[in-house]
């Protein structure tokens, strides 16, 4: 028995004999094992199947495999533990192999787009995991429906209608694999036309649409939102926006903007809304989804990527009625389906209240996260502007230096501070005329923000040529 109390258990090997070969089983037998060792594929510690086990599997005489044991033994590359165990046996000259890791990240991390991992409902989705596997019909481990699961589907619709003024039916819906699988699923069907983004915009979106077999162009976004009143001019069969917050932007597209974006869609062509993370404003209520104020030009997009973890992979697609059977056909192809067990978990934690608990309690969180971000750059950084609406996951920095953002960017991550500038959105080949950049505060703490504040404040200050006027206690900088 082990430490834990359970045993471990042996692993698989992988023998071949040539039994019409000269050489005597018992001989090649040690010889793969001897290699497997020495090569670290059989790494230090492992525990290796009973010599009863290995006889069976092989089709061999027990009383060879002992005596392969014995042999190996003595030379060191197995060792026998209680109870008779056998082990791989640490062998000079054979390094262990290397742990995957993940790369080294700055101490203080305040980089956009990402949620409070530690606020994720671990409890909740416990118990709402729980409930679907006890609960879900023997039919729901079969091979799933392209659409994803109807339970899901159904309460979506309510949640969507209810919450974002969706017009949201469930036979319209397709669940998808977040934002990314959604835009190549509908860059397919557009059958290689191309598609305009917003610009500055999210990374990764032009080499989605470029896999997908699609070509883009970009539009500019300035303080109103997307600059639709130039969609006219441009050949493009549909438009990614996100108007209720843009990313990385943070602004929220105009009334007059959102009526030339509905009426340049009238013409047979697509908006792709990307709603994002509009369950988090903390000044007003957020707008309604353009999609329900037309259901059949829009292709409504939404993920718990910031709700609740962006490790879920888990997304929605609200289609016009025309795209239902060609979205569910090339999902069908694409991956087979969405993992249900996890869609009928949302499903239950949506209908049971968990989902929006979880959402009222980080709403509250992030905020007075956002506050205290903005009071750290008041007083450490008085001459900066703060751009963008109260919402979402991050803040828009305008420092008052002629440089480029990547400049400041690169200064940040030697002092162990992860930001992003503006140049990093921009789908043109230009840098940032204003030296913006993009500070997250929902996966950070208040004292982390302070600190991060302040080293970015000594970075500025010098390029800046003024001193920080509102600091009174210039240690607190050290």
């Amino acid at each position: 028995m082990g430490k834990s109390g359970t045993r471990a258990s042996a692993a698989e090997v992988l023998v071949h004999l040539d039994r019409s070969a000269s050489v005597p089983l018992h001989i090649q037998l040690e010889q793969v094992l001897r290699d497997q060792i020495r090569s670290g594929v059989l790494q230090a510690g492992a525990i290796l199947p009973s010599t009863r086990v290995l006889a069976s599997d092989l089709g061999i005489s027990r009383r060879l495999v002992v005596e392969v044991y014995q042999q190996l033994s003595a030379e060191s590359y197995l060792s026998t533990a209680e109870r008779s165990t056998t082990r791989v046996g640490k062998v000079d000259g054979v390094e262990a192999r290397a742990a995957p890791h993940d790369p080294p990240v700055a101490r203080y991390d305040l980089r956009p787009g990402m949620p409070g991992l530690s606020e994720f409902p671990r409890a909740a989705w416990l118990k709402s995991i729980t409930t679907a596997m006890k609960s879900a019909p023997t039919a729901a481990f079969a091979y799933p429906d392209p659409r994803g699961s109807n339970v899901l589907r159904n309460v979506l619709a309510e949640y969507l209608c209810r919450v974002r003024a969706v017009a949201a039916e469930p036979d319209r819906m397709v669940i998808c694999a977040g934002f990314t699988q959604a835009l190549s699923l509908l860059t397919h069907v557009t059958h290689g036309q191309v598609i305009a983004l917003e610009d500055p915009g999210v990374i990764g979106r032009a080499k989605t649409i470029l896999a997908a077999g699609g070509k883009y162009v970009d539009i500019p976004v300035d303080d109103m939102g997307l600059r639709s009143d130039l969609l006219p001019d441009i050949d493009a069969a549909a438009v990614v926006v996100a108007p209720a917050h843009h990313f990385p932007l943070g602004v929220t597209l105009a009334a007059s903007r959102r009526s030339r974006l509905l009426s340049w869609a009238r013409g047979d062509r697509l908006i792709i809304e990307d709603d994002y993370d509009a369950e988090f404003r903390y000044d007003r209520q957020p707008v309604g989804a353009v999609q329900g104020l037309a259901p059949e030009q829009v292709a409504y997009v939404g993920t718990v990527s910031k709700t609740l973890a962006p490790a879920m992979r888990l997304g929605w697609l609200v289609l016009p009625g025309s795209l239902v059977d060609s979205i569910t056909e090339a999902k069908r192809n694409h991956d087979a389906g969405s993992p249900t067990l996890d869609q009928l978990a949302l499903a239950d934690m949506i209908e049971c209240g968990a989902y929006e608990r979880h959402l009222r309690r980080v709403r509250r969180i992030y905020r007075q996260r956002r506050d205290h971000l903005v009071k750290a750059i008041r007083t450490y950084l008085p001459a900066a502007r703060i751009g963008g609406i109260a919402a979402g996951l991050h803040l828009v920095v305008r420092l008052p230096l002629d440089r480029d953002s990547a400049e400041i960017v690169a200064a940040a991550a030697e002092n162990d501070l992860a930001i992003a500038g503006l140049h990093r959105y921009l789908l043109t080949d230009m840098a940032d005329s204003q030296c913006r950049i993009l500070v997250g505060y929902a996966n950070v703490t208040p004292d982390a923000m302070d600190t991060a504040i302040r080293k970015l404040a000594r970075i500025v200050t010098p390029l800046d040529g003024r001193r920080l006027r509102s600091v009174t206690n210039p240690i607190a900088l050290m």
